[in-house]
């Protein structure tokens, strides 16, 4: 099957979103700009909520902005271009890149509460994106990797970068939620780790970004400021889950798709 013009026009689309990913990086890390965790009058720092995870856990870009490169190499792929499923996530992908850069450009603004607006857009987008991985399983290792892998991990983590958003967001607008409103989110989100195993194959990529960023809340509130020792216990309970459920689901599924998928 030849490429179309559709395709064409998606491979390009996909390239010139990593590169406005790669500039909005560079201005959150402070080549271009300000550190993110300056920005908001520090509202985004490490240590500036119960729900913000210590400053190792942002390590985890370096992996995530790794895949998305290698995506946008390998979506150029002849044998790529009319793959039903890079056909399907394509453009999810390149909007997850722009709505990435974006909120990078937002905190630079100070503007905490369009942040808010800007991650949870790119959440839904992951969501739905990794959705559309889950009906047909990955050709080859490294598909697994490239697509499955990256876009896995890139979900669990916004996942977690969500709910540190809204609470820093609301910790600044003067509301100060304490650790009985951290720990309702934790279990929120231990529920939606589950969910997302039942519903999106029990994704082990999924599962590890989510207790990566998790483990790294209970670190920072055990070994950092704001300390909180039951906020510290809910992260680490809630890490748990997310590392269990699609170990559990994967026993009781029945779809080989299923099967296949939840490798990674």
């Amino acid at each position: 099957m030849s490429a179309t013009t559709t395709d064409r026009v998606r491979q390009v689309t996909v390239t010139v979103a990593e590169v406005f990913c790669v500039i909005g990086t560079l201005v959150g890390v402070g080549v271009l700009g300000t550190e993110v965790d300056r920005t908001s009058g520090g509202a985004l720092a490490a240590d500036a909520t119960l729900l913000a995870p210590a400053g190792p856990a942002f390590s985890i870009w370096s992996v995530v902005y790794a895949g998305l490169a290698a995506y946008t190499v390998w979506q150029w792929l002849p044998s790529r271009a009319t793959d039903p499923r890079v056909r399907s996530t394509g453009w999810l992908a390149a909007a997850s890149m722009v709505l990435n850069a974006t909120w990078l450009l937002v905190t630079q603004q100070g503007w905490i509460w369009g942040s808010v607006v800007v991650i949870v857009a790119l959440l839904a987008t992951l969501v739905e994106l990794v959705r559309r991985l889950t009906g047909v399983g990955p050709r080859g290792v490294v598909e697994r990797v490239v697509l499955d892998g990256t876009f896995g991990l890139y979900l669990g983590w916004v996942s977690v970068a969500t709910c540190a958003n809204v609470f820093a967001a609301a910790t600044d607008s003067g509301s100060a939620p304490g650790p009985a409103a951290a720990v309702a989110v934790l279990a929120v989100v231990a529920a939606v780790s589950v969910l997302y195993a039942y519903r999106l194959g029990a994704r082990l990529s999924v599962a590890a970004a989510l207790a990566w960023g998790l483990g790294w809340i209970a670190y920072g509130r055990l070994a950092d400021e704001p300390p909180s020792d039951l906020v510290a216990i809910a992260a680490l309970a809630a890490a748990t889950v997310a590392l269990l459920a699609p170990l559990a689901l994967n026993r009781v599924a029945h779809s080989p798709v299923r099967r296949d998928v939840a490798a990674f």
